[in-house]
């Protein structure tokens, strides 16, 4: 798919997580809306796997460890065919296989059950050296926000990647500036994060998680040469695509009215 392919594709998958908010009345809609241009760039631009062989062992591993993003997951597996669009009505509904948070194995697709936040990078690293082991040639792909970069266990791993040398891994740091009750960086000191990154032994880019051409083409290069795991700092805007909802931390728990995701479908060229 080209860029302009894969913009549309962002906008039509983030029509479907608003419209999935206001329909299963859930919290955590801009953390969704501001990783979507990361999950199109991979699923669509990068990762080796497919949709009909789900559990083939040499696939690339995608691991959403801001679980709490769970809708921006869901819509683009329904996307890519991973499962029928139509199980995704059933969204954070009583006995249906998809929950607000991740359940693993609970759709094609979902490689962790994430959510509590500061274990997906531990995770990704046991695939990768597992992969290693192995002699597979598969990559490992973990996206986390910005405040899961709190959490020690993110730091213990950081260090034990570079020190494996394990260059099929990737995280994917979703940069959107906030975090349940304010700034990350009036938080915690997360800035600067890239550098934090370079210190700990990472190949490390920072770039702006909504240029899609920017995040195909990081995306692609891995490894990178470098014989390092690689860190992307990726900028992004929580709420993004949604103008009213841009930047605007209370759409952490807000849920959108019919209204308002009418008014989306237009700002995001779906109507």
């Amino acid at each position: 798919m080209n860029i302009p392919e894969l913009e549309a594709k962002a906008r039509k998958i983030r029509g479907k997580i608003v419209e999935l908010s206001h329909k299963a009345r859930t919290a955590h809609l801009g953390s969704s809306l501001s990783c979507t241009d990361i999950l199109v760039a991979a699923y669509w631009g990068s990762l080796k796997i497919d949709s009909q062989d789900a559990e083939n062992p040499d696939r690339d591993r995608f691991i959403l460890s801001k679980g709490h993003a769970a809708t921006t997951l869901y819509a683009t597996l329904a996307e890519a065919g991973f499962f029928p669009q139509e199980l995704l009505d059933t969204y954070a509904q009583d006995g249906s296989n998809l929950p607000e948070h991740p359940s693993v194995k609970c759709v094609p697709g979902v490689e962790l059950a994430t959510g509590s936040l500061g274990h997906g990078l531990s995770v990704g690293i046991g695939m990768a050296l597992a992969g290693r082991i192995q002699k597979r040639s598969y990559r490992v792909f973990v996206t986390m926000s910005d405040g899961e970069c709190n959490e020690g266990s993110v730091w213990e791993a950081a260090m034990f990647a570079p020190a494996q040398k394990l260059d099929n891994l990737v995280a994917i740091v979703d940069y959107n500036k906030w975090q349940a009750t304010g700034r990350s960086n009036e938080i915690m000191a997360l800035h600067p994060l890239k550098q934090k990154w370079e210190a700990f032994g990472w190949s490390t880019y920072e770039l702006d998680g909504h240029d899609m051409k920017a995040l195909v083409d990081t995306l692609r290069n891995v490894p990178d040469g470098s014989g390092k795991p690689i860190a992307i700092v990726a900028h992004t805007v929580k709420g993004k695509g949604v103008s009213f909802m841009e930047d605007d931390n209370n759409w952490h728990y807000r849920v959108p009215t019919a209204e308002e995701v009418e008014k989306a479908k237009v700002e995001l060229q779906l109507v």
